[in-house]
């Protein structure tokens, strides 16, 4: 019997698990489609060009389509084309001149190469989604490829990490959000052939720059397969932040060195063994496909009206959450079954320590809106996998009651961006905005402390990947988006930013001084707060984005980390990101993972936050009332690890345009205040020696000093 002969024998096999799964001997082909009529298998040469055998999956078991193949092995390409009726307005969009990507594929093969043929409608047509489009669109379409487990490794030393989770506390981690290909592809240390790939963050010389800044976990941009957008590829673009994912189990090919999707479980290795988490972006909101007028790719082609929110009683459009065009369905129990999956196969496979989930009102609203007991966010809280991971949400989308940050339930942090605007507008001068900055700063209770909750539920950041950069929050006072192609309407208007007198780039030494100390303050203010602080990649030296705050489509030297063009006051930055990284990691007052409310703490009859003026007295209401009020201590005490030990800390702000004498607070023992950090020094190095409790000392304008209360010996 010859092989294509064989192949062409089909077992009925069986209708779990979903995906393609290679036993040793042959593959299990599954596919759930609830209203397809039949399900065709297409298998493809090694150059994914021509398609060489076409199968019906012979058994529909439970809206599952399956079938065994017994001479099929790993490495084989694929994709299925459904029949069914094509109805919009009955919410079906069947059409099997389409090759369409297994919602299981664990890796792809090839990028989406646009043409009219991959829709399923006639593109340019009046009612154009009510017409049928017969062109075949394989040629152009990724293809999936059956994978076999990962092999493992060889054997390593016992007392390496292996594959366990670090299971950092929350309280000491601080994040590090970073985009695979933006941070590696022009760092001097990353090899040729890894640059731009995942690879690149395992390298020695990446490694060694996150453990000089201290930070503990990398938050890494959507790595899952993704679909750009046409218009985007016709202007010369690309998604270069993949928030528009066409496949949740397999990377994306563009940052697999050679193709092997174990380059990601192996970087995520050796981001272990530095001691070094690693969270995934993901996006399980919406599809790569678009609204009603997008391409037929995958999910819209094997079951529309399962896989999508359509809007009730007219199933022709669809729910629009996201604002991308379509929202999944995760009410649906087979597309919240693949949302588990998914998680459950880069948590297992890969490794990973926890997830960032994009628009997560989204995933939490029900019929009647968002739900903190939605059956997504149950399904999570009791998976034995899960559930123990780190779960941060983005508390908002732009559905109705989209933000609720705030609102999720107890095991997940949430994307603060209260702490974001506090910060940005009170440096730069906005009036009454001291008494939000300092609720910010003891840990947002006012959101966060309800049902047990902890002071790390706030991931507080001043920059994201969403807007400016650091440098630019200083640089520019208005976002710059032209090069999007959008008119510069896209992207965030109100940013809360200053460029102290210029926009943009400029030689004046005052003015670069001046932005420099608040680049410095900024920082400072995040790192000594409560919460769980979130680093953008390069603003530890000055990453400028040249004033684009949406540089999705930027695939280039916009969005790119450039090592190689820092200033020596940006290589003091990243030592002054150090010191206070180092800090917040030897002060639990500074980190501590419960709210403070004026309870005592030790013998000395201090509290465990207390609030004071710059005349070292007690801030009442009238002191936070007062209009003009740009400078206060805050102090802050917590056991420490030793049952009888106390840790205390005082950080002082001045935000004033003047210098300021302040009162250090009281402490009511003997020791005396010793320096940590000073923003007017370049690299946050003290500039004056220890004060005792109520000393005065001055602090320049607008400037941040840090202190530790100890004997003052050693």
């Amino acid at each position: 019997m010859t092989p294509a002969a064989l192949r062409r024998r089909v077992l009925p096999g069986r209708p779990h698990p979903l995906g393609a799964t290679w036993d040793g001997a042959g593959v299990n082909f599954a596919l759930f489609s609830a209203h397809a009529e039949r399900v065709e298998l297409c298998l493809f040469d090694p150059s994914g060009d021509t398609e060489t055998e076409r199968i019906a999956l012979p058994e529909w078991t439970d809206e599952v389509w399956h079938g065994y193949l017994p001479d099929v092995a790993p490495g084989q390409l694929y994709g299925y084309r459904v029949h069914g009726p094509y109805d919009p307005e009955a919410g079906h969009r069947f059409n099997a001149n389409k090759l369409l990507i297994d919602p299981y594929a664990r890796a792809l093969s090839g990028e989406i190469r646009w043409s009219d043929a991959h829709f399923g409608f006639r593109v340019g047509t009046a009612q154009a989604d009510l017409t049928f489009d017969r062109r075949d669109n394989a040629r152009d379409m990724p293809k999936a490829i059956v994978a076999a487990p990962f092999a493992d490794p060889p054997p390593r030393p016992l007392d390496r990490l292996l594959d366990r989770l670090l299971d950092r506390p929350w309280s000491g981690t601080v994040i590090y959000e970073a985009h695979a290909k933006g941070l590696t592809i022009r760092h001097p240390g990353v090899p040729e052939d890894r640059r731009g790939r995942i690879g690149g963050l395992a390298t020695p010389a990446v490694i060694a720059h996150l453990r000089r800044l201290g930070v503990t976990a990398v938050e890494l941009l959507p790595i899952q397969a993704i679909a750009d957008e046409r218009h985007l590829v016709e202007r010369g673009l690309v998604n270069h932040w993949g928030y528009n994912t066409i496949g949740f189990f397999a990377p994306a090919p563009r940052y697999l060195t050679g193709g092997d999707p174990a380059e990601v479980r192996d970087t995520v290795r050796a981001l272990h063994d530095a001691g070094i988490e690693v969270i995934l972006d993901v996006v399980y909101n919406h599809t790569g496909e678009g609204g009603h007028l997008g391409p037929t790719l995958s999910f819209r082609g094997i079951d529309n009206r399962s896989y999508y929110r359509l809007q009730p009683g007219e199933p022709r459009w669809y729910v629009n959450d996201t604002g991308t065009g379509n929202t999944l369905n995760l009410g649906h129990p087979r597309v919240l079954q693949m949302v588990m999956d998914s998680l459950r196969h880069w948590a297992t496979d890969y490794g990973v320590d926890g997830f960032r989930f994009d628009l997560a009102s989204t995933l939490a609203r029900e019929a009647h809106g968002f739900d903190p007991g939605s059956g997504f966010l149950d399904a999570i809280g009791q998976d034995p996998v899960l559930a123990c991971r780190k779960l941060i949400a983005e508390p908002w989308d732009i559905g109705p009651g989209g933000y609720r940050l705030g609102e999720f339930p107890p095991g997940w942090a949430e994307w603060n961006d209260r702490f974001r605007d506090a910060a940005r507008r009170f440096w730069r001068g906005d009036a009454r905005t001291a008494p939000d900055l300092a609720a910010r700063m003891a840990g947002s209770a006012d959101l966060f402390d309800r049902r047990g909750r902890r002071p790390w539920a706030g991931v507080n950041y001043v920059t994201a990947h969403d807007g400016f950069t650091l440098e630019d929050v200083v640089s520019y006072a208005h976002r710059h988006n032209e090069a999007n192609g959008e008119g510069n309407r896209d992207g965030h208007e109100a940013n809360h930013s200053d460029n102290h007198g210029v926009e943009g780039p400029t030689a004046d030494p005052a003015i670069r001084a001046a932005r420099d100390r608040t680049r410095r303050n900024l920082l400072a203010t995040l790192l000594l707060s409560h919460g769980t602080p979130m680093l953008t990649a390069g603003d530890e030296f000055g990453r400028t984005q040249r004033g684009n705050n949406n540089a999705y489509c930027q695939d280039n030297a916009v969005s790119w980390v450039a090592w190689d063009r820092r200033r020596p006051e940006d290589e003091a930055l990243t030592a002054f990101v150090a010191r206070c990284v180092g800090l917040r990691a030897a002060h639990p007052a500074v980190r501590s993972d419960r709210f403070h409310h004026g309870a005592p703490v030790g013998a000395d009859g201090l509290r465990d936050i207390d609030w004071f003026d710059a005349d070292g007295r007690l801030a009442t209401p009238e002191t936070w009332a007062a209009p003009d009020l740009r400078t206060f201590a805050l102090r802050l005490a917590a056991p420490t690890l030793d049952a009888d030990g106390v840790d205390v800390v005082a950080v002082v702000i001045n935000g004033a345009a003047l210098p300021v004498a302040v009162r250090l607070p009281p402490t009511g023992g003997g020791g005396v205040w010793t320096p940590m950090l000073d923003t007017a020094i370049d690299d946050g190095a003290p500039g004056h020696g220890p004060v005792a409790p109520g000393g005065v000392v001055t602090l320049p304008p607008r400037t941040v000093h840090a202190y530790a209360y100890g004997s003052g010996e050693g």
